[in-house]
Protein backbone atom coordinates (compact mmCIF):
# COMPACT_ATOMS: atom_id res chain seq x y z
CA UNK A 1 0.00 0.00 0.00
CA UNK A 2 1.09 3.58 -0.66
CA UNK A 3 2.66 5.18 2.42
CA UNK A 4 0.12 7.85 3.49
CA UNK A 5 2.62 10.07 5.31
CA UNK A 6 3.58 13.42 3.82
CA UNK A 7 6.21 15.95 4.82
CA UNK A 8 5.51 19.66 4.48
CA UNK A 9 8.56 21.88 4.94
CA UNK A 10 10.18 19.40 7.31
CA UNK A 11 7.07 18.55 9.34
CA UNK A 12 5.58 15.07 8.93
CA UNK A 13 1.83 14.54 8.83
CA UNK A 14 -0.13 11.29 9.00
CA UNK A 15 -1.89 11.67 5.66
CA UNK A 16 -2.10 13.75 2.48
CA UNK A 17 -5.58 15.22 3.08
CA UNK A 18 -6.39 18.16 5.35
CA UNK A 19 -9.48 20.18 6.06
CA UNK A 20 -9.60 23.56 4.34
CA UNK A 21 -9.65 26.75 6.35
CA UNK A 22 -13.09 28.22 6.87
CA UNK A 23 -15.06 25.04 6.22
CA UNK A 24 -14.71 23.23 9.55
CA UNK A 25 -13.88 25.91 12.14
CA UNK A 26 -11.38 24.09 14.40
CA UNK A 27 -12.61 20.60 13.54
CA UNK A 28 -15.23 20.01 16.23
CA UNK A 29 -18.07 19.90 13.70
CA UNK A 30 -16.41 17.10 11.73
CA UNK A 31 -15.18 15.05 14.68
CA UNK A 32 -18.53 13.26 14.95
CA UNK A 33 -18.15 11.89 11.42
CA UNK A 34 -14.59 10.54 11.38
CA UNK A 35 -11.41 10.35 13.42
CA UNK A 36 -9.53 13.58 12.73
CA UNK A 37 -6.21 11.91 13.57
CA UNK A 38 -6.53 9.72 10.45
CA UNK A 39 -6.09 12.64 8.06
CA UNK A 40 -3.12 14.96 7.73
CA UNK A 41 -4.57 17.58 10.01
CA UNK A 42 -7.03 20.39 10.55
CA UNK A 43 -6.41 23.78 8.96
CA UNK A 44 -8.34 26.10 11.24
CA UNK A 45 -10.62 28.92 10.22
CA UNK A 46 -8.52 32.06 9.89
CA UNK A 47 -7.98 33.65 13.31
CA UNK A 48 -7.70 37.40 13.85
CA UNK A 49 -6.58 39.42 16.85
CA UNK A 50 -10.08 40.37 18.00
CA UNK A 51 -13.51 38.74 17.75
CA UNK A 52 -15.21 39.56 14.47
CA UNK A 53 -18.89 39.33 13.58
CA UNK A 54 -18.39 39.14 9.82
CA UNK A 55 -20.39 40.56 6.95
CA UNK A 56 -24.16 41.14 6.68
CA UNK A 57 -26.58 38.37 5.73
CA UNK A 58 -27.35 36.62 3.42
CA UNK A 59 -23.86 35.16 3.46
CA UNK A 60 -24.08 32.09 1.26
CA UNK A 61 -25.68 31.19 -2.06
CA UNK A 62 -25.46 28.05 -4.17
CA UNK A 63 -24.10 28.35 -7.69
CA UNK A 64 -23.64 25.81 -10.51
CA UNK A 65 -21.02 23.33 -9.27
CA UNK A 66 -20.19 25.43 -6.25
CA UNK A 67 -21.17 28.14 -3.83
CA UNK A 68 -20.50 31.77 -2.98
CA UNK A 69 -19.77 32.79 0.58
CA UNK A 70 -19.48 36.23 2.10
CA UNK A 71 -18.75 35.30 5.71
CA UNK A 72 -16.10 37.98 6.13
CA UNK A 73 -13.65 36.25 8.51
CA UNK A 74 -16.11 35.89 11.37
CA UNK A 75 -14.39 34.39 14.39
CA UNK A 76 -13.75 34.45 18.15
CA UNK A 77 -10.32 36.09 18.10
CA UNK A 78 -6.94 34.72 19.10
CA UNK A 79 -7.48 34.67 22.88
CA UNK A 80 -10.58 32.48 22.65
CA UNK A 81 -8.91 30.26 20.06
CA UNK A 82 -5.93 29.59 22.33
CA UNK A 83 -8.16 29.02 25.35
CA UNK A 84 -10.60 26.64 23.69
CA UNK A 85 -9.89 25.41 20.17
CA UNK A 86 -6.16 24.70 20.12
CA UNK A 87 -6.27 22.74 23.42
CA UNK A 88 -9.22 20.72 22.07
CA UNK A 89 -7.18 19.69 19.02
CA UNK A 90 -4.08 18.95 21.09
CA UNK A 91 -5.93 16.78 23.59
CA UNK A 92 -7.12 14.58 20.73
CA UNK A 93 -3.76 14.37 19.02
CA UNK A 94 -4.94 16.24 15.92
CA UNK A 95 -2.27 18.07 13.93
CA UNK A 96 -3.17 21.76 13.90
CA UNK A 97 -2.29 24.09 11.06
CA UNK A 98 -3.35 27.50 12.35
CA UNK A 99 -4.58 29.97 9.74
CA UNK A 100 -4.17 33.65 10.59
CA UNK A 101 -5.54 36.82 8.98
CA UNK A 102 -5.09 40.51 9.69
CA UNK A 103 -6.24 43.94 8.64
CA UNK A 104 -2.67 45.29 8.72
CA UNK A 105 0.85 43.93 8.38
CA UNK A 106 1.40 44.62 12.08
CA UNK A 107 -1.65 42.53 13.04
CA UNK A 108 -0.16 39.54 11.23
CA UNK A 109 3.09 40.13 13.10
CA UNK A 110 1.24 40.29 16.43
CA UNK A 111 -0.54 37.03 15.74
CA UNK A 112 2.75 35.36 14.82
CA UNK A 113 4.35 36.56 18.07
CA UNK A 114 1.44 35.23 20.11
CA UNK A 115 1.65 31.82 18.43
CA UNK A 116 5.44 31.67 18.62
CA UNK A 117 5.57 29.71 21.87
CA UNK A 118 2.58 27.44 21.25
CA UNK A 119 4.02 23.89 20.94
CA UNK A 120 0.82 22.46 19.47
CA UNK A 121 1.01 24.58 16.31
CA UNK A 122 2.45 22.37 13.57
CA UNK A 123 2.40 25.04 10.87
CA UNK A 124 0.93 28.48 10.20
CA UNK A 125 -1.16 29.33 7.17
CA UNK A 126 -0.95 33.06 6.42
CA UNK A 127 -4.25 34.01 4.82
CA UNK A 128 -3.35 37.03 2.71
CA UNK A 129 -6.01 36.31 0.11
CA UNK A 130 -9.54 36.26 1.57
CA UNK A 131 -11.76 37.79 -1.16
CA UNK A 132 -14.90 38.37 0.91
CA UNK A 133 -13.71 41.16 3.18
CA UNK A 134 -15.09 44.70 3.11
CA UNK A 135 -11.79 46.32 2.20
CA UNK A 136 -10.11 45.03 -0.97
CA UNK A 137 -6.95 46.53 0.51
CA UNK A 138 -6.90 43.55 2.87
CA UNK A 139 -6.30 41.16 -0.03
CA UNK A 140 -2.52 41.45 0.37
CA UNK A 141 -1.93 38.54 -2.03
CA UNK A 142 -2.96 40.67 -5.02
CA UNK A 143 0.13 42.86 -4.74
CA UNK A 144 3.75 41.67 -4.79
CA UNK A 145 5.02 44.19 -2.23
CA UNK A 146 2.07 43.79 0.15
CA UNK A 147 2.25 40.01 0.03
CA UNK A 148 5.98 39.91 0.70
CA UNK A 149 5.68 42.46 3.53
CA UNK A 150 3.19 40.29 5.42
CA UNK A 151 5.18 37.10 4.93
CA UNK A 152 8.41 38.81 5.99
CA UNK A 153 6.86 40.01 9.24
CA UNK A 154 5.26 36.67 10.02
CA UNK A 155 8.52 34.81 9.31
CA UNK A 156 10.62 37.05 11.55
CA UNK A 157 8.10 36.65 14.40
CA UNK A 158 7.59 32.89 14.09
CA UNK A 159 9.73 30.08 15.48
CA UNK A 160 12.19 28.80 12.90
CA UNK A 161 10.90 25.27 13.52
CA UNK A 162 7.34 26.16 12.47
CA UNK A 163 6.79 26.41 8.70
CA UNK A 164 4.61 29.17 7.29
CA UNK A 165 2.42 28.71 4.24
CA UNK A 166 1.23 31.71 2.25
CA UNK A 167 -2.37 31.29 1.11
CA UNK A 168 -2.53 32.61 -2.43
CA UNK A 169 -5.33 34.15 -4.48
CA UNK A 170 -6.18 33.17 -8.07
CA UNK A 171 -7.36 36.75 -8.71
CA UNK A 172 -3.96 37.93 -9.95
CA UNK A 173 -2.22 38.38 -13.28
CA UNK A 174 0.68 36.07 -12.37
CA UNK A 175 0.39 33.77 -9.37
CA UNK A 176 3.97 32.59 -9.98
CA UNK A 177 5.23 36.15 -9.46
CA UNK A 178 3.35 36.44 -6.17
CA UNK A 179 4.62 33.03 -5.07
CA UNK A 180 8.22 33.95 -5.81
CA UNK A 181 7.93 37.15 -3.79
CA UNK A 182 6.42 35.28 -0.83
CA UNK A 183 9.09 32.58 -0.98
CA UNK A 184 11.85 35.19 -1.08
CA UNK A 185 10.24 36.85 1.96
CA UNK A 186 10.37 33.61 3.96
CA UNK A 187 7.37 31.47 3.05
CA UNK A 188 8.17 27.77 3.45
CA UNK A 189 5.25 26.70 1.28
CA UNK A 190 1.90 27.68 -0.20
CA UNK A 191 -1.78 26.99 0.39
CA UNK A 192 -3.57 27.42 -2.91
CA UNK A 193 -5.92 28.46 -4.05
CA UNK A 194 -8.27 30.57 -2.02
CA UNK A 195 -11.73 31.24 -3.43
CA UNK A 196 -12.10 33.52 -6.42
CA UNK A 197 -14.25 36.65 -6.28
CA UNK A 198 -17.78 36.32 -7.69
CA UNK A 199 -21.35 37.45 -7.25
CA UNK A 200 -24.93 36.44 -8.01
CA UNK A 201 -28.03 38.48 -8.87
CA UNK A 202 -31.55 37.61 -7.70
CA UNK A 203 -33.60 37.57 -10.92
CA UNK A 204 -36.82 38.41 -9.03
CA UNK A 205 -35.53 41.48 -7.18
CA UNK A 206 -32.69 42.19 -9.64
CA UNK A 207 -30.43 42.92 -6.69
CA UNK A 208 -27.27 41.17 -5.47
CA UNK A 209 -28.18 38.12 -3.39
CA UNK A 210 -25.31 38.37 -0.92
CA UNK A 211 -25.51 40.97 1.80
CA UNK A 212 -21.91 41.88 1.07
CA UNK A 213 -22.64 42.00 -2.70
CA UNK A 214 -19.60 39.91 -3.69
CA UNK A 215 -18.25 36.69 -2.22
CA UNK A 216 -15.75 33.91 -2.66
CA UNK A 217 -16.60 31.23 -5.23
CA UNK A 218 -15.61 27.69 -4.21
CA UNK A 219 -16.43 24.12 -5.15
CA UNK A 220 -15.84 22.02 -8.30
CA UNK A 221 -16.40 25.07 -10.53
CA UNK A 222 -12.97 26.43 -9.61
CA UNK A 223 -11.02 23.16 -9.72
CA UNK A 224 -9.51 23.68 -13.21
CA UNK A 225 -8.34 27.14 -12.13
CA UNK A 226 -6.79 25.70 -8.98
CA UNK A 227 -4.99 22.89 -10.82
CA UNK A 228 -3.59 25.41 -13.30
CA UNK A 229 -2.34 27.65 -10.47
CA UNK A 230 -0.67 24.73 -8.68
CA UNK A 231 0.98 23.70 -11.95
CA UNK A 232 2.36 27.20 -12.54
CA UNK A 233 3.80 27.64 -9.04
CA UNK A 234 5.33 24.14 -8.95
CA UNK A 235 6.92 24.87 -12.33
CA UNK A 236 8.88 27.86 -10.95
CA UNK A 237 9.40 26.51 -7.41
CA UNK A 238 9.52 22.71 -7.77
CA UNK A 239 11.07 22.10 -4.35
CA UNK A 240 8.58 24.20 -2.35
CA UNK A 241 5.63 22.29 -0.84
CA UNK A 242 2.10 23.17 -1.89
CA UNK A 243 -1.09 22.39 -0.02
CA UNK A 244 -3.47 22.23 -2.97
CA UNK A 245 -7.18 23.02 -2.78
CA UNK A 246 -10.10 24.19 -4.85
CA UNK A 247 -13.12 22.04 -5.61
CA UNK A 248 -11.71 18.68 -4.49
CA UNK A 249 -14.59 16.21 -4.13
CA UNK A 250 -13.00 12.84 -4.94
CA UNK A 251 -9.70 11.02 -4.87
CA UNK A 252 -9.38 11.56 -8.62
CA UNK A 253 -9.69 15.30 -8.09
CA UNK A 254 -6.96 15.13 -5.46
CA UNK A 255 -4.74 13.09 -7.79
CA UNK A 256 -4.88 15.91 -10.34
CA UNK A 257 -3.48 18.30 -7.74
CA UNK A 258 -0.72 15.90 -6.70
CA UNK A 259 0.29 15.31 -10.32
CA UNK A 260 0.29 19.08 -10.94
CA UNK A 261 2.70 19.62 -8.05
CA UNK A 262 0.80 19.69 -4.76
CA UNK A 263 2.46 17.86 -1.86
CA UNK A 264 -0.89 17.40 -0.09
CA UNK A 265 -4.48 18.58 -0.48
CA UNK A 266 -7.22 20.31 1.49
CA UNK A 267 -10.92 19.48 1.23
CA UNK A 268 -13.36 22.29 1.97
CA UNK A 269 -16.70 22.95 0.29
CA UNK A 270 -17.37 19.23 -0.21
CA UNK A 271 -17.70 18.82 3.57
CA UNK A 272 -21.00 20.73 3.50
CA UNK A 273 -22.43 17.89 1.41
CA UNK A 274 -20.34 15.05 2.88
CA UNK A 275 -18.80 15.78 6.30
CA UNK A 276 -16.56 12.72 6.00
CA UNK A 277 -15.11 13.95 2.69
CA UNK A 278 -11.53 14.66 3.90
CA UNK A 279 -11.02 11.06 5.04
CA UNK A 280 -12.89 9.59 2.06
CA UNK A 281 -10.87 11.65 -0.42
CA UNK A 282 -7.65 10.59 1.31
CA UNK A 283 -8.57 6.92 1.13
CA UNK A 284 -9.56 7.21 -2.52
CA UNK A 285 -6.36 9.08 -3.37
CA UNK A 286 -4.15 6.50 -1.66
CA UNK A 287 -5.99 3.72 -3.49
CA UNK A 288 -5.40 5.40 -6.85
CA UNK A 289 -1.72 5.96 -6.08
CA UNK A 290 -1.35 2.32 -5.05
CA UNK A 291 -2.99 1.14 -8.29
CA UNK A 292 -0.47 3.19 -10.24
CA UNK A 293 2.51 1.76 -8.36
CA UNK A 294 3.51 4.73 -6.22
CA UNK A 295 5.10 3.64 -2.95
CA UNK A 296 4.56 7.07 -1.40
CA UNK A 297 2.62 10.24 -2.08
CA UNK A 298 5.85 12.15 -2.62
CA UNK A 299 6.75 9.94 -5.59
CA UNK A 300 3.70 11.26 -7.44
CA UNK A 301 4.16 14.95 -6.63
CA UNK A 302 4.58 16.84 -9.89
CA UNK A 303 4.59 13.69 -12.01
CA UNK A 304 2.67 15.49 -14.77
CA UNK A 305 5.68 17.81 -15.19
CA UNK A 306 7.87 14.78 -15.78
CA UNK A 307 5.76 13.31 -18.55
CA UNK A 308 3.25 11.40 -16.43
CA UNK A 309 3.24 7.62 -16.25
CA UNK A 310 5.61 5.90 -18.65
Amino acid sequence: MTDPRVTLAGVEFAGPAFTASGCAAAGKELAGFFDLTEIGGVVTKSIMMRPRSGRPTPRMVETPSGMLNSIGLQGPGIESFLANDLPWLAERGVAAVVSIAGETVEEYAQLARILRNEPDVKAIEVNISCPNVESRGQVFACDVMSASSVIHQVRRNTSSTVPIFAKLSPDVTSIAEIALSCHNAGADGFSMINTTLGMAIDTDTLRPILGGVTGGLSGPAIRPIAVRNVWQVHHVLPDVPILGMGGIATGEDALQFIAAGATAVSVGTMTFHDPSAPLRVQQELLGLLDERGFASVSEAVGVAHRGGLV
